[in-house]
Protein backbone atom coordinates (compact mmCIF):
# COMPACT_ATOMS: atom_id res chain seq x y z
CA UNK A 1 0.00 0.00 0.00
CA UNK A 2 1.07 3.38 -0.90
CA UNK A 3 1.83 6.02 1.63
CA UNK A 4 -0.74 8.46 -0.43
CA UNK A 5 -3.18 5.20 -0.27
CA UNK A 6 -2.16 5.25 3.59
CA UNK A 7 -2.95 9.08 4.22
CA UNK A 8 -6.24 8.89 2.74
CA UNK A 9 -7.42 5.84 4.96
CA UNK A 10 -6.34 7.40 8.00
CA UNK A 11 -7.99 10.78 7.05
CA UNK A 12 -11.58 8.99 6.36
CA UNK A 13 -10.98 6.75 9.37
CA UNK A 14 -10.41 10.32 11.59
CA UNK A 15 -13.37 12.05 9.93
CA UNK A 16 -15.21 8.90 10.22
CA UNK A 17 -14.15 9.13 14.33
CA UNK A 18 -15.32 13.03 14.70
CA UNK A 19 -18.44 12.48 12.34
CA UNK A 20 -20.36 9.19 14.58
CA UNK A 21 -18.94 10.78 17.78
CA UNK A 22 -22.11 12.52 18.37
CA UNK A 23 -23.50 9.03 18.73
CA UNK A 24 -20.51 8.15 21.59
CA UNK A 25 -21.68 11.61 23.36
CA UNK A 26 -25.15 10.87 23.11
CA UNK A 27 -25.26 8.35 24.62
CA UNK A 28 -23.42 9.90 27.67
CA UNK A 29 -26.72 12.34 27.62
CA UNK A 30 -27.21 11.12 31.65
CA UNK A 31 -24.00 12.48 32.74
CA UNK A 32 -23.51 16.51 32.44
CA UNK A 33 -21.84 18.36 30.15
CA UNK A 34 -19.27 19.30 32.29
CA UNK A 35 -18.07 16.29 34.03
CA UNK A 36 -18.05 14.89 30.36
CA UNK A 37 -15.93 17.29 29.37
CA UNK A 38 -13.73 16.82 32.90
CA UNK A 39 -13.44 12.81 31.80
CA UNK A 40 -12.21 13.47 28.59
CA UNK A 41 -9.51 15.98 29.56
CA UNK A 42 -8.57 13.14 32.17
CA UNK A 43 -8.61 10.53 30.21
CA UNK A 44 -6.97 12.18 27.01
CA UNK A 45 -3.79 12.87 29.02
CA UNK A 46 -3.94 9.24 30.36
CA UNK A 47 -3.73 8.12 26.61
CA UNK A 48 -1.71 11.03 25.01
CA UNK A 49 0.91 9.87 28.21
CA UNK A 50 0.65 6.61 26.95
CA UNK A 51 1.32 7.26 23.35
CA UNK A 52 4.36 9.68 23.56
CA UNK A 53 5.50 7.57 26.58
CA UNK A 54 5.83 4.55 23.85
CA UNK A 55 7.77 6.72 21.16
CA UNK A 56 9.68 8.10 23.33
CA UNK A 57 8.70 11.75 23.02
CA UNK A 58 7.63 12.87 26.99
CA UNK A 59 10.82 15.37 27.13
CA UNK A 60 9.30 17.34 24.26
CA UNK A 61 6.03 17.65 26.20
CA UNK A 62 7.91 18.80 29.06
CA UNK A 63 10.19 20.85 27.40
CA UNK A 64 6.67 22.34 26.07
CA UNK A 65 4.79 23.46 29.23
CA UNK A 66 8.36 24.13 31.20
CA UNK A 67 8.97 27.30 28.57
CA UNK A 68 7.03 30.28 29.56
CA UNK A 69 6.35 31.83 26.04
CA UNK A 70 5.13 28.64 24.43
CA UNK A 71 3.16 27.80 28.03
CA UNK A 72 1.59 31.26 27.56
CA UNK A 73 0.36 30.07 24.31
CA UNK A 74 -0.38 26.41 25.31
CA UNK A 75 -2.76 27.99 28.05
CA UNK A 76 -4.78 30.18 25.42
CA UNK A 77 -5.41 27.58 22.78
CA UNK A 78 -6.59 25.35 25.73
CA UNK A 79 -8.81 27.49 27.12
CA UNK A 80 -10.06 27.91 22.93
CA UNK A 81 -10.72 24.31 22.87
CA UNK A 82 -12.14 23.07 26.01
CA UNK A 83 -14.77 25.74 24.80
CA UNK A 84 -15.18 24.17 21.79
CA UNK A 85 -15.46 20.46 23.43
CA UNK A 86 -18.06 21.52 25.74
CA UNK A 87 -20.09 23.25 23.82
CA UNK A 88 -20.05 19.91 20.93
CA UNK A 89 -20.79 17.84 23.82
CA UNK A 90 -23.74 20.09 25.55
CA UNK A 91 -25.31 20.79 22.42
CA UNK A 92 -25.63 16.94 21.16
CA UNK A 93 -26.74 16.33 24.21
CA UNK A 94 -29.44 19.01 23.97
CA UNK A 95 -30.74 17.85 20.65
CA UNK A 96 -28.91 20.76 18.42
CA UNK A 97 -26.40 18.46 16.96
CA UNK A 98 -27.50 19.77 13.40
CA UNK A 99 -25.91 23.59 14.69
CA UNK A 100 -22.68 21.84 15.53
CA UNK A 101 -22.77 20.58 12.32
CA UNK A 102 -22.93 23.35 10.35
CA UNK A 103 -20.26 25.03 12.88
CA UNK A 104 -17.92 22.51 11.37
CA UNK A 105 -19.00 22.95 7.84
CA UNK A 106 -18.54 27.04 7.87
CA UNK A 107 -15.16 26.49 9.83
CA UNK A 108 -12.45 26.45 6.69
CA UNK A 109 -14.30 30.16 5.91
CA UNK A 110 -14.20 31.42 8.99
CA UNK A 111 -10.23 30.47 9.52
CA UNK A 112 -9.51 32.11 6.18
CA UNK A 113 -11.46 35.03 7.40
CA UNK A 114 -9.12 35.32 10.51
CA UNK A 115 -6.34 34.58 8.21
CA UNK A 116 -7.48 38.01 6.30
CA UNK A 117 -8.41 40.27 9.07
CA UNK A 118 -5.87 38.67 11.87
CA UNK A 119 -2.71 37.89 9.59
CA UNK A 120 -3.57 40.03 6.38
CA UNK A 121 -3.64 37.32 4.33
CA UNK A 122 -5.16 38.14 0.90
CA UNK A 123 -8.29 36.17 -0.27
CA UNK A 124 -8.96 35.59 -4.04
CA UNK A 125 -12.09 36.94 -5.59
CA UNK A 126 -13.77 33.15 -4.99
CA UNK A 127 -13.09 32.92 -1.62
CA UNK A 128 -14.54 36.09 -1.04
CA UNK A 129 -17.63 35.05 -2.83
CA UNK A 130 -17.88 31.66 -0.63
CA UNK A 131 -17.31 33.71 2.42
CA UNK A 132 -20.52 35.64 1.11
CA UNK A 133 -22.51 32.81 0.51
CA UNK A 134 -21.53 30.89 4.09
CA UNK A 135 -22.99 34.56 5.80
CA UNK A 136 -25.87 34.15 3.47
CA UNK A 137 -26.29 30.81 4.72
CA UNK A 138 -26.13 31.98 8.41
CA UNK A 139 -28.66 35.27 7.75
CA UNK A 140 -31.20 32.90 6.08
CA UNK A 141 -31.44 30.86 9.08
CA UNK A 142 -31.31 33.49 11.60
CA UNK A 143 -34.56 34.82 10.18
CA UNK A 144 -36.21 31.74 9.29
CA UNK A 145 -35.69 30.27 12.59
CA UNK A 146 -35.68 33.69 14.69
CA UNK A 147 -32.90 32.84 16.13
CA UNK A 148 -29.10 33.58 15.84
CA UNK A 149 -27.45 29.90 15.27
CA UNK A 150 -25.10 31.15 17.74
CA UNK A 151 -23.60 27.28 18.71
CA UNK A 152 -22.64 27.17 15.29
CA UNK A 153 -21.05 30.41 15.13
CA UNK A 154 -18.69 29.83 18.39
CA UNK A 155 -17.76 26.50 17.31
CA UNK A 156 -16.77 27.85 13.57
CA UNK A 157 -15.17 31.11 15.79
CA UNK A 158 -12.98 28.28 18.69
CA UNK A 159 -11.62 26.45 16.42
CA UNK A 160 -10.46 29.51 13.94
CA UNK A 161 -8.83 31.16 16.70
CA UNK A 162 -7.62 27.91 17.97
CA UNK A 163 -5.78 27.32 14.90
CA UNK A 164 -4.07 30.87 14.36
CA UNK A 165 -2.86 30.17 17.90
CA UNK A 166 -1.39 26.82 17.35
CA UNK A 167 0.79 28.45 14.16
CA UNK A 168 2.68 30.16 16.35
CA UNK A 169 3.85 26.83 18.63
CA UNK A 170 6.96 25.26 16.93
CA UNK A 171 5.02 21.24 18.03
CA UNK A 172 3.17 18.48 16.58
CA UNK A 173 -0.21 17.94 16.63
CA UNK A 174 0.12 14.94 19.06
CA UNK A 175 2.67 17.06 21.09
CA UNK A 176 0.60 19.89 21.66
CA UNK A 177 -2.67 18.61 22.18
CA UNK A 178 -1.07 16.46 25.16
CA UNK A 179 0.69 20.04 26.35
CA UNK A 180 -3.01 21.52 25.92
CA UNK A 181 -5.16 18.78 28.16
CA UNK A 182 -2.09 18.84 30.88
CA UNK A 183 -2.34 22.28 31.45
CA UNK A 184 -6.00 21.71 31.71
CA UNK A 185 -6.14 17.91 33.79
CA UNK A 186 -5.72 19.75 36.98
CA UNK A 187 -8.98 21.56 36.84
CA UNK A 188 -10.59 18.74 35.23
CA UNK A 189 -9.20 16.05 38.08
CA UNK A 190 -10.44 18.74 40.28
CA UNK A 191 -13.88 19.36 39.47
CA UNK A 192 -14.48 14.98 39.74
CA UNK A 193 -12.77 15.54 43.28
CA UNK A 194 -15.38 17.80 43.99
CA UNK A 195 -18.30 15.89 42.04
CA UNK A 196 -17.89 13.25 43.58
CA UNK A 197 -17.22 14.43 47.06
CA UNK A 198 -20.29 16.24 46.98
CA UNK A 199 -23.00 15.71 44.68
CA UNK A 200 -22.14 12.48 43.54
CA UNK A 201 -20.11 11.75 40.33
CA UNK A 202 -21.04 9.36 37.51
CA UNK A 203 -18.23 7.48 37.54
CA UNK A 204 -18.43 4.31 38.99
CA UNK A 205 -22.00 4.27 38.93
CA UNK A 206 -22.52 2.34 36.07
CA UNK A 207 -20.12 0.05 34.39
CA UNK A 208 -20.91 0.53 30.77
CA UNK A 209 -21.42 4.70 31.49
CA UNK A 210 -17.92 4.70 33.07
CA UNK A 211 -16.18 2.23 30.49
CA UNK A 212 -17.99 5.30 28.18
CA UNK A 213 -16.54 8.08 30.13
CA UNK A 214 -13.08 6.29 30.53
CA UNK A 215 -13.00 5.94 26.47
CA UNK A 216 -13.86 9.29 25.77
CA UNK A 217 -9.95 9.47 26.22
CA UNK A 218 -9.31 7.37 23.07
CA UNK A 219 -11.70 8.73 20.94
CA UNK A 220 -10.39 12.33 21.43
CA UNK A 221 -6.69 11.08 20.28
CA UNK A 222 -7.27 8.53 18.04
CA UNK A 223 -8.59 10.37 15.04
CA UNK A 224 -6.62 13.67 16.22
CA UNK A 225 -3.32 10.71 15.67
CA UNK A 226 -4.78 9.06 12.52
CA UNK A 227 -5.49 12.65 10.84
CA UNK A 228 -2.15 13.73 11.61
CA UNK A 229 -0.72 10.68 10.24
CA UNK A 230 -2.57 11.08 6.86
CA UNK A 231 -2.37 15.33 6.73
CA UNK A 232 1.89 14.44 6.19
CA UNK A 233 1.40 12.52 3.45
CA UNK A 234 -1.59 14.58 1.38
CA UNK A 235 -2.04 17.53 -0.33
CA UNK A 236 -3.70 20.57 1.51
CA UNK A 237 -6.68 20.65 -1.14
CA UNK A 238 -7.02 16.82 -0.61
CA UNK A 239 -6.90 16.97 3.20
CA UNK A 240 -9.23 19.88 2.72
CA UNK A 241 -12.14 17.74 1.04
CA UNK A 242 -11.64 14.93 2.46
CA UNK A 243 -12.30 17.03 5.74
CA UNK A 244 -15.53 17.50 5.21
CA UNK A 245 -16.67 13.79 5.84
CA UNK A 246 -16.76 14.97 9.31
CA UNK A 247 -19.83 17.69 9.10
CA UNK A 248 -21.36 15.44 6.66
CA UNK A 249 -21.45 12.84 8.98
CA UNK A 250 -22.45 14.72 12.12
CA UNK A 251 -25.20 16.34 9.95
CA UNK A 252 -26.31 12.92 8.84
CA UNK A 253 -26.56 11.65 12.17
CA UNK A 254 -28.58 14.48 13.66
CA UNK A 255 -30.84 14.20 11.41
CA UNK A 256 -31.21 10.79 10.31
CA UNK A 257 -30.77 9.12 13.23
CA UNK A 258 -30.73 11.71 16.05
CA UNK A 259 -34.21 12.37 14.49
CA UNK A 260 -33.82 16.61 14.89
CA UNK A 261 -35.67 18.79 13.29
CA UNK A 262 -34.58 19.59 9.42
CA UNK A 263 -37.09 21.95 7.92
CA UNK A 264 -37.46 24.77 4.62
CA UNK A 265 -34.82 27.16 6.62
CA UNK A 266 -32.45 24.33 7.48
CA UNK A 267 -32.38 23.53 4.06
CA UNK A 268 -32.10 26.65 2.65
CA UNK A 269 -29.15 27.64 5.11
CA UNK A 270 -27.71 24.34 4.33
CA UNK A 271 -27.66 25.19 0.71
CA UNK A 272 -25.60 28.15 0.90
CA UNK A 273 -22.69 26.52 3.13
CA UNK A 274 -22.88 23.58 0.89
CA UNK A 275 -22.71 25.70 -2.27
CA UNK A 276 -20.37 28.07 -0.72
CA UNK A 277 -17.83 25.02 0.19
CA UNK A 278 -17.73 24.18 -3.23
CA UNK A 279 -17.09 27.47 -4.47
CA UNK A 280 -14.21 27.37 -1.83
CA UNK A 281 -12.95 23.67 -2.63
CA UNK A 282 -12.94 24.54 -5.92
CA UNK A 283 -10.35 27.50 -5.41
CA UNK A 284 -8.44 25.90 -3.27
CA UNK A 285 -7.94 22.84 -4.92
CA UNK A 286 -6.69 25.29 -7.77
CA UNK A 287 -4.31 27.47 -5.92
CA UNK A 288 -2.79 23.93 -5.00
CA UNK A 289 -2.58 22.67 -8.31
CA UNK A 290 -0.87 26.10 -9.38
CA UNK A 291 1.23 26.15 -6.15
CA UNK A 292 2.60 22.62 -7.10
CA UNK A 293 3.12 23.54 -10.66
CA UNK A 294 5.26 26.43 -9.39
CA UNK A 295 7.37 24.28 -7.64
CA UNK A 296 8.05 21.64 -10.21
CA UNK A 297 8.77 24.20 -12.56
CA UNK A 298 11.41 25.30 -10.25
CA UNK A 299 12.61 22.36 -9.31
CA UNK A 300 13.61 21.60 -13.19
CA UNK A 301 14.81 25.13 -14.19
CA UNK A 302 17.39 24.11 -11.25
CA UNK A 303 18.13 20.67 -12.47
CA UNK A 304 18.08 22.18 -16.02
CA UNK A 305 20.87 24.71 -14.57
CA UNK A 306 23.28 22.28 -12.35
CA UNK A 307 23.24 20.41 -15.58
CA UNK A 308 23.96 23.62 -17.58
CA UNK A 309 26.68 24.27 -15.05
CA UNK A 310 28.05 20.88 -15.11
CA UNK A 311 28.24 20.79 -18.36
CA UNK A 312 29.84 23.78 -19.05
CA UNK A 313 32.60 23.31 -16.60
CA UNK A 314 33.19 19.72 -18.11
CA UNK A 315 34.46 21.10 -21.40
CA UNK A 316 38.16 21.80 -21.71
Amino acid sequence: MTDIRKGVLALIAACAIWGLSGLFYKALSDVPSHEVLAHRTVWSLVFFGFVLGVQGRLNMLWGAVANPVSCRVIAAAALLISVNWFLFIWSIQVGRATEASMGYYIFPLVAVLIGRIVLGERLSRLQWVAISLAAAGVLSLTIGLHILPWISLVLASTFGLYGLIKKRLDLGPVVSVSAEVLLLCPLGLGWLIYLHTGQGGAFGQDLTQSLLLMAAGPITAMPLILFSYGARRLTMSTVGIVQYINPTLQFLVAVLILGEPFGAAHMIAFAFIWLALAVYSSSAYTQDRARRRAVMVSEAEVVVSTKSSSDASAKP
